[in-house]
């Protein structure tokens, strides 16, 4: 697409139209400079066209707090010392009546501040949509130096107790990936009996880099797993609930009893 226009000569149709099918505006509308498109549109003397050209400027400003906000994740991490690999672990499924609980491991690439290269919109995974957790699941698993999902399931945790289960995931994240990390954020609380170098992170999935990514490909991991079970046993609303203890869920275990995938040290109140 030529982005060399003069929008003076077009009707705002017409330039609505060109904006619309530009995919990157970021990319286009970030010349400041007197003779910029976007000064273009904003000097205007049709209303509507200096409309779109504030629109812009809104988009662009989201855009650059976002690259602020994901830098200081980054920052977060590096700020832990010189270490070349550094590995966020996170878990998810700790208190659901049904299915595993899951831990990740992320190792990214803390060097460069690029904008191209940071992992935008990472967050806690419980802020973000189903549709934006896929879709930066994959850009994490692609962009990783290394990564591990590791799941427990509901045996392991009725048989050793969840707390022990959701320290053994953390461990067995951290001693299966790729890269050996040389220091390793976790999510809430140190991790017990893990023999390397470990800080443990206070809401660690909205201050750190790799901990967010970690929490994003475990619950994305988890959840699509759930809906699997959700095929096998379509009566508890599995595909919504991802094995929580909602009223639909529990009203469900009350009329058809439990399924292989259930917790049964969590259902004790529901089942007397």
């Amino acid at each position: 697409m030529e982005f060399n226009i003069d929008f003076s000569k077009l009707s705002y149709k017409e330039i609505y139209t060109y904006i619309n099918n530009i995919e990157n505006i970021e990319n286009v509308f970030v010349d400041s400079s007197k003779g910029s498109m976007l000064n273009m549109l904003l000097q205007d003397n049709r209303k509507t066209v200096k409309k779109l050209g504030s629109k812009i400027c809104k988009i662009l400003e989201a855009k650059e707090r976002e690259i602020q906000r994901v830098k200081k994740m980054y920052d977060f991490d590096r700020n832990f010392g010189n270490y070349k690999y550094v590995a966020g672990v996170d878990e998810v499924g700790r208190g659901p009546l049904a299915g595993p609980i899951v831990a990740a491991a992320v190792i990214l690439d803390l060097k460069s501040n690029e904008h191209k290269e940071l992992i935008l919109r990472a967050n806690d995974s419980k802020k973000l949509s189903i549709a934006v957790r896929k879709e930066l699941s994959f850009i994490i698993k692609e962009n990783a130096l290394a990564y591990k999902i590791i799941a427990i399931d509901n045996e392991q945790i009725d048989e050793k107790g969840i707390g022990w289960c959701n320290n053994q995931v953390f461990l067995d994240c951290c001693a299966e990936i790729d890269i050996k990390p040389d220091l390793v954020l976790s999510d809430g609380y140190k991790i017990k009996n893990f023999p390397n170098l470990n800080e443990f992170v206070i809401k660690g999935d909205t201050l750190s880099i790799s901990i967010a990514c970690a929490s994003i490909i475990a619950k994305v991991y988890r959840d699509e797993l759930m809906l699997e079970y959700h095929n096998t046993y379509p009566n508890y609303g599995f595909n919504k609930n991802v094995g929580y203890g909602t009223l639909e869920h529990v009203l469900a275990i009350k009329k058809y009893g439990t399924t292989p995938i259930h917790r049964k040290s969590f259902l004790k109140n529901i089942l007397d």
